[in-house]
């Protein structure tokens, strides 16, 4: 009787998330839904940036100011790469599901240019932003 009963586990162990290593396919399954979650909070600032930029010249010219600061860009930016990493894993998925690739392999590699892909358009608005060009 004794030898069919189960025993109990010991105490639980908390579980340290730093012992794990993602995939990359992994971290950017992550971070597009991060970016989908910051877009939407950042939504009432986009349609308040959109409402002012075409409203009239006086609400264009209060719009130009405001985004002036760096810290507006900096808001800006983090729009600017939620969008286009968005964009680009969301084309990722649909390319997977639609041509049934996955393979480790394939997730990896097509991560690797989703990745690439979005932080090269994503710098390249940057220094627009900023006025390197």
């Amino acid at each position: 009787m004794a030898d069919s009963l189960k025993q109990r586990p010991g105490p639980m162990r908390l579980i340290d998330a730093t012992q794990y290593r993602l995939p990359l396919a992994a971290k950017l399954s992550i971070l597009h839904r991060a970016s989908g979650m910051l877009m939407f909070v950042l939504l009432p600032f986009v349609i308040w940036m959109f409402d002012t930029s075409v409203s009239s010249e006086i609400s264009f010219e209060s719009f130009t100011s405001v985004l002036s600061s760096p810290l507006a860009k900096l808001v800006v930016l983090g729009l600017i790469w939620a969008y286009l990493h968005h964009f680009c894993a969301g084309v990722r998925h649909l390319w997977m599901d639609a041509t049934h690739s996955v393979s480790k392999e394939q997730g990896r590699s097509s991560a690797v240019v989703s990745f690439a892909i979005s932080l090269v358009l994503t710098v390249a608005l940057a220094a627009k932003l900023f006025g390197l060009f």
